[in-house]
C-alpha cells in the first residue's frame, strides 16, 4: 500500500511533494550504491588555466572496497589505489613503494583534482548519514527537481551539510553544494548525462568545483560502466597493488 501511495503521489501533478526525505534518499542511495562495478573513467583537472587529463580503470564492491589503476598519462601509468573499509593505499611505480594515505593527507586532492581522498572514503549511505527537509521544488536543466537541505547526523561524514537538487524522474542529485560546519561553501558537485544502466539511472558526467580555491574544476566522464560484474578477489588485496 505504501508503494502504491508513493507511485500515485509522484504521478499526479502537485502531489510530488508527498514523498518523504527518507523515501527520496532511499531511491538516491539505490542509484549511487552497488554490489560490484567496473568502469573506465576520464578525469580532467583544470586549475588556473592549466589542464591535466587522466584515464583510470576502476573496480568497486559496495561502499567498502575500491581499486583503481591509472592508464594515462604515461608518467602516471601503473599508479594504483586501493580502498578497504577505512584504509587507503597508493602504489607509486616511480619509486616502487606503497604509501598509506591517512590523516591530513586524506583532505588533499586526488592527483591534484578537486575530489579529495576523503571523498573516496565515504561509506555511509545518505539515508543513514543525513536528516533533512525538502525546501522547495525547482526546474534545473529542464528537469523538475526537489531542493533538499541535509544535515549530518554525526561528525563522521566529510560534509556536515549538503544542499542537493534531486531529479524527480531519475532520483539523481543533479547538483550539490557541500558546506563546512562553519557554513562555508566548500565545493559544488553536478551530475549530468543521465542514462539507464540495467535497473538503475546513472550519471556519466560529473563536475566538481573547489570553492575555496579560485579557477579550480574537475570533470569526470565515464567512458564505460558495468554493474553486477564478477571481480577477482585479488584486486581488493594489497598484493594487487604491486602486481
Amino acid at each position: 500500500m505504501k508503494n502504491l501511495l508513493l507511485a500515485f503521489a509522484l504521478a499526479v501533478p502537485g502531489l510530488a511533494h508527498a514523498i518523504t526525505v527518507d523515501e527520496m534518499l532511499d531511491h538516491v542511495d539505490k542509484n549511487l550504491t552497488y554490489d560490484s562495478r567496473e568502469s573506465s573513467v576520464r578525469m580532467t583537472v583544470v586549475k588556473s588555466g592549466s589542464t591535466k587529463s587522466y584515464l583510470m580503470h576502476s573496480y568497486g564492491r559496495g561502499a567498502e572496497e575500491m581499486a583503481m589503476e591509472y592508464m594515462e598519462p604515461a608518467r602516471d601509468k601503473g599508479t594504483k589505489m586501493l580502498k578497504k573499509n577505512d584504509e587507503l593505499w597508493m602504489w607509486l611505480p616511480s619509486v616502487e613503494k606503497t604509501q598509506k594515505i591517512s590523516g591530513h593527507m586524506l583532505r588533499q586532492g586526488m592527483m591534484g583534482s578537486d575530489m579529495s581522498y576523503e571523498d573516496l572514503m565515504e561509506q555511509s549511505t545518505w539515508r543513514n548519514a543525513y536528516a533533512g527537509t525538502v525546501v522547495g521544488e525547482e526546474t534545473l536543466d529542464g528537469r523538475k527537481v526537489w531542493k533538499v537541505d541535509l544535515k549530518a547526523k554525526d561528525t563522521t561524514v566529510s560534509y556536515p551539510r549538503r544542499l542537493i537538487w534531486v531529479d524527480q524522474a531519475s532520483y539523481i542529485p543533479l547538483k550539490q553544494e557541500l558546506y563546512a560546519l562553519s557554513g562555508m561553501l566548500l565545493k559544488t558537485w553536478t551530475m549530468s548525462d543521465i542514462r539507464a544502466v540495467g535497473d538503475r539511472q546513472f550519471a556519466y558526467k560529473m563536475v566538481v568545483e573547489d570553492k575555496v580555491q579560485k579557477n579550480s574544476r574537475t570533470e569526470i566522464t565515464f567512458e564505460s560502466v558495468a554493474f553486477a560484474v564478477p571481480l577477482e578477489e585479488e584486486v581488493f588485496s594489497t598484493r594487487w597493488l604491486e602486481r
